[in-house]
């Protein structure tokens, strides 16, 4: 399938090679296919979209072969047959051969993509909107050069995208990191060579999001002292607006130099998530 739409995106026609079970909430879904040759990504928090199929569906439904008209003709198929569509963040890519990762974050009651990725097994396909050209605008993290610290903070479905930003920073790069999870076997082991003080928050019970835990983590801590830091935030819409006031408004730092993202919104799907716009 080689099917181009809006450069510098393309459709890609993969299979499951693999699964990983990395915690309670995590599964990691590893996918092949000879279309990956013309994959390529240098962001660390790359942004995909991918169409899952219903159950009984050898493949998902997407009509690819319509090019740049793909989008408007998938909205009109049938509820039951048009194609699942969610957003994901690419955890990894490899080649030789070619591979690429996405975790899933897994709920209850489950949501058509978590209970897809639950039962995900080899030779599963999936249709997979994404970068045929490495730099691109699905890519958020963007640090200036003159960067002298790094702040983040996500949620659980943030965790794949702070993954590889903290392999991806430099030797030495001062970062500080909170993450915010559902359970303490959700906790993982991060690799970078960044001079990286990580925190785990893990929400009381498992319980939904916690305003106050992330707000009152962040208020307490004491910043390293930078005169150019940059922050990446990422997870629920609501916490993120939340947690950018505090950088900007009490914190005084440059917005220009606050990247925030919305992945999700406590309450609505993510069809609804699109139709608001």
């Amino acid at each position: 399938m080689t099917t181009a739409v809006a450069a510098p995106f393309r459709f890609f026609s993969l299979q499951v090679v693999r699964t990983e079970r990395l915690g309670p909430s995590f599964v990691r879904v590893t996918f092949a296919g000879d279309d990956l040759a013309h994959f390529f990504s240098d962001g660390c928090d790359q942004s995909l979209s991918l169409f899952l199929p219903h159950p009984g569906q050898s493949e998902p439904a997407v009509p690819c072969q319509l090019g740049d008209g793909w989008w408007q003709a998938w909205r009109e198929l049938p509820d039951d047959v048009r194609a699942v569509m969610r957003s994901y963040t690419l955890r990894a890519l490899r080649r030789g051969p070619d591979e690429i990762d996405i975790d899933f974050v897994l709920h209850e009651p489950a949501g058509p993509a978590s209970g897809w990725a639950s039962r995900a097994c080899a030779g599963d396909r999936v249709v997979l909107l994404g970068p045929a050209v490495a730099d691109n605008r699905a890519i958020r993290f963007r640090p200036p050069e003159d960067t002298d610290l790094v702040v983040v903070w996500g949620d659980e479905t943030a965790v794949p995208a702070v993954s590889a930003i903290l392999e991806a920073l430099p030797a030495g790069m001062c970062a500080r990191v909170w993450l915010e999870v559902r359970h303490p076997g959700d906790i993982q082991d991060l690799e970078t060579a960044a001079d990286a003080d990580i925190t785990w928050l893990v929400r009381e019970d498992g319980c939904g999001q916690d305003f106050p835990l992330a707000l009152a983590a962040l208020r307490a801590a004491q910043l390293p002292s930078a005169e150019r830091p940059y922050v990446w935030i990422a997870g629920e819409s609501g916490q993120v607006k939340a947690l950018r006031r505090h950088f900007v408004g009490e914190r005084g730092i440059d917005r220009r130099r606050v990247t925030f993202v919305g992945y999700w919104r406590q309450g609505l799907s993510e069809e609804q998530l699109r139709e608001a716009g």
